[in-house]
C-alpha cells in the first residue's frame, strides 16, 4: 500500500508513485507539492518564483 501525495493547490490526492509529473516547491520553510494539471497551469508563476498564494 502506498502513501497518498495531496496537492496543496487544489487537493487531488494520488499514490505516490503516481506523482512523476508533479512539481514541488519550498515556500517560506514549507515543502509543498503541486498536481500536473496545477502545474501546467501556472507555469509562468512557478518560474517567476512567486508564493502559490499570489496565483
Amino acid at each position: 500500500m502506498s502513501e497518498l501525495v495531496t496537492c496543496d493547490f487544489c487537493g487531488t490526492q494520488a499514490p505516490q508513485e503516481q506523482t512523476l509529473t508533479w512539481s514541488t516547491a519550498v515556500e517560506r520553510g514549507r515543502r509543498q507539492v503541486f498536481c500536473d494539471a496545477c502545474s501546467r497551469q501556472n507555469l509562468r508563476a512557478m518560474e517567476g518564483k512567486l508564493d502559490s498564494e499570489w496565483w
